[in-house]
């Protein structure tokens, strides 16, 4: 008697579980040219661009690979530039801002906001002003940098993550880091979580959820910087800030750098943007417990992409199981529609064999809530967005809308020294084009099963 047969199944890369619902990683675009077309009556692109300064589309915002995360495959990469002539609206503020247009349902139940930042030194931010980075119009959760206004010295180097009105993490915020970003909002349960990472580093849970007064209209959510002007400093020079892998999931949170479709660049080659500096947080962020031998994670998922990637996943586990019975490795369902495979290995009956029994796991717990205390006072600049587009509707986009500005000023409760001014925008009468979504739709997934059976 004796026993043969090995099998051996080689898969590369990272399966990406969720569902995307809007793609701002701009991967068809070779520069910000196709912003020159965009209006509010021909909404071509992913973004609305109307917020910025005079000046040409390139003064403040240009694409390309220089601007990326070297560790993501899977993104082209936008550099947003504000200057002194970036003024918007006749404010003072220096801002330059692009915004998700998209109909899908990008402010309803739980979702993941992704991007990632960098500055390279040259044309650094200013760390004498506050600058507010990646914010909603109720500013319930944002990036902040520089010295926050009201607060005592002159200059903060700390890239800081704000919730409720409240700082909850903060980092030094160095030239050449790739700080990889999550927002974990669920609208319903008014909470939002934190995930953070650096260079090519998987995200991880940072900040437990705190609870917020989560609103948006879905239009709402600025991708770029705003800087409040103050003092001698309102003098300072260009920033250029660096953002890319900016996209909109829901179901599962997507660890990968690369993102869903992506595979991530070699740690090595980037090793440079993965050195993070030390950071703190006012909620320590929870650490999963490793299964021991006798549940190894051995879930694999087999997808595919337009670049051919292969995708493997560790994140459901098999329960051990003896020599007499077969071992069974099962697929955990991903949100993707992609082909899936399961492998099974089976001993050539001279008895019947009993199948093992897989246990599930879930991946990706999300903890209980973890309250905030009560929004400190601090400035929110905010901006009326324009009404959901649909394509059998006009677009009006009031001009200083009393009942916008009343709307706007009732979601935001923080105060300051500047005052609040909603953002306008010229009427506009004509209709517009159906706006293009980047929802998927669900399709059917495959499964085969591949029986190897070995000698008794």
């Amino acid at each position: 008697m004796f026993t043969s047969t090995s099998a051996l199944v080689a898969l590369v890369g990272s399966v990406s579980a969720g569902n995307v619902l809007w793609d701002g990683r701009l991967n068809e675009y070779s520069s910000s040219a196709f912003l020159d077309d965009w209006s509010f009556s021909n909404a071509v692109g992913p973004y609305q661009y109307y917020i910025h300064g005079d000046g040409a589309t390139s003064d403040y915002v240009n694409v390309g690979s220089d601007y990326k995360n070297p560790a993501d495959s899977n993104s082209n990469g936008i550099q947003v530039t504000i200057d002194e002539t970036s003024t918007w609206n006749g404010d003072s503020m220096l801002r330059t801002e692009l915004i998700p247009q998209t109909d899908a349902a990008i402010n309803k139940g739980k979702v993941f906001y992704h991007f990632s930042m960098q500055h390279t030194g040259t044309n650094p931010p200013s760390a004498s002003q506050e600058h507010q980075v990646c914010f909603f119009e109720s500013h319930f959760t944002e990036m902040k940098y520089g010295l926050i206004s009201g607060e005592q010295g002159t200059v903060d180097k700390k890239l800081q993550w704000y919730a409720s009105g409240e700082s909850q993490w903060d980092v030094t915020f160095e030239a050449g880091v790739w700080h990889n970003i999550a927002y974990g909002i669920d609208f319903d349960a008014g909470t939002v979580a934190f995930y953070h990472s650096t260079g090519a580093d998987d995200l991880e849970l940072t900040v437990e959820d705190v609870s917020v007064d989560a609103s948006s209209n879905g239009a709402d959510w600025h991708l770029g910087v705003l800087r409040l002007q103050s003092g001698s400093a309102s003098s300072d020079g260009a920033e250029d800030w660096n953002f890319s892998g900016v996209y909109i999931e829901s179901g599962d949170l997507t660890k990968s750098v690369s993102g869903p479709g992506g595979s991530s660049g070699s740690k090595a080659a980037s090793q440079a943007a993965s050195a993070a500096p030390s950071t703190t947080s006012k909620a320590a962020a929870s650490t999963s417990q490793v299964p021991n031998l006798s549940q190894a994670s051995t879930s694999a998922a087999v997808s595919s992409s337009e670049s051919a990637n292969v995708a493997v996943s560790t994140s459901s586990m098999v329960s051990s199981v003896p020599s007499s019975t077969s071992s069974a490795t099962q697929m955990k369902p991903s949100s993707t529609a992609a082909a899936q495979t399961t492998f099974q290995t089976k001993t050539k009956p001279s008895s019947s064999s009993v199948p093992a029994e897989a246990v599930s796991s879930s991946s990706n717990a999300v903890q209980p809530a973890v309250s905030s205390s009560t929004p400190a006072a601090s400035t929110s600049i905010s901006s009326v967005s324009p009404a959901s587009q649909t394509s059998s509707e006009a677009v009006s986009a009031p001009a200083t809308s009393s009942a916008a500005a009343t709307a706007m000023a009732s979601s935001s409760s923080r105060t300051g020294s500047f005052p609040y001014r909603p953002h306008s925008m010229p009427t506009q009468t004509t209709s517009t084009p159906p706006l293009s979504t980047s929802t998927s739709a669900e399709s059917e997934q495959q499964c085969e099963i591949h029986y190897v059976y070995v000698d008794a």
